[in-house]
């Protein structure tokens, strides 16, 4: 199974780290927050990934064509022009990167790079969220619901505030409410397994997923929501960054499953 990972926005509200990378490249522990999600997935045997690229996704590519080099004692002959790797520390990870656009939207990013997914089952998350959610749980629990049509399941998550809300009947998602008042509401988390033909509800490039794709399927009852009372965060603000960077420092990162 393949894992899509956004990774292609622009990171605003973050702007003192994103003016030089791309948001999935702010480190957490020396390693970039995309590295952590793609461990994530790694944990639970998913290790080909398509990463949707955007804002300065060169920095992305340059840093997987020179992964060896950087995680390994090397050597370097100025005289011959060799490079001699020591000791390796890689991963078993086949990683595809497609450039998806500057400003293209997050539901334009998945339609770009539906012709990379082989017409399987996938797995899709963002750049810069964190969960410890069972990945292969989840994938089980979508499934079970395939049989009744089922084109998207969500990870639903109850944090405070800030996001828009999901309404359900029983694991059945109907319908999306944005920011609600109240704090004890689930929320999209922003992990999903998705079938291939989900994306026929995505129109252009100015679609984004959360918007009338999942509202459609919503309606005629097609996703499902795995609630999750886990560890869940995303890396939104400097203070969610050194958040995360003090768990991770006080070994206590939640979402470290390997």
């Amino acid at each position: 199974m393949k894992a899509v990972i956004l990774a292609g926005g622009l990171g605003t509200r973050l702007s003192e780290e994103t003016d030089l990378r791309p948001k999935p490249m702010i480190e957490i522990g020396g390693r970039p927050v995309l590295w952590h999600i793609m461990k994530i997935y790694s944990a639970y045997g998913i290790n080909d990934f398509v990463i949707c690229l955007g804002y300065k996704g060169y920095i992305i590519k340059e840093y997987f064509c020179n992964y060896m080099i950087h995680h390994s004692n090397i050597t370097v002959d100025l005289r011959s022009n060799e490079t001699t790797l020591h000791s390796s520390k890689s991963e078993p990870w086949r990683v595809t990167m497609i450039d998806t656009g500057s400003k293209t939207q997050t539901g334009g990013r998945l339609k770009r790079v539906r012709q990379y997914l082989e017409d399987e089952t996938f797995c899709f998350t963002y750049g810069d969220g964190l969960c410890d959610v069972n990945i292969s749980e989840l994938i089980d629990f979508h499934n079970k619901s395939k049989p009744d049509g089922v084109l998207t399941t969500l990870v639903a998550i109850m944090p405070h505030g800030r996001y828009g809300s999901l309404e359900l009947d029983g694991n059945v998602l109907t319908r999306f409410v944005e920011k609600p008042e109240q704090d004890t509401s689930y929320v999209n988390g922003g992990f999903f397994v998705v079938e291939p033909e989900a994306i026929d509800f995505i129109d252009n490039d100015t679609t984004a997923w959360e918007g009338p794709p999942l509202e459609k399927m919503s309606a005629e009852r097609r996703v499902r929501a795995h609630r999750h009372h886990g560890f869940w965060g995303a890396m939104d603000t400097l203070r969610d960054k050194r958040s995360l960077e003090e768990m991770w420092e006080n070994g206590c990162a939640p979402w470290k499953s390997w």
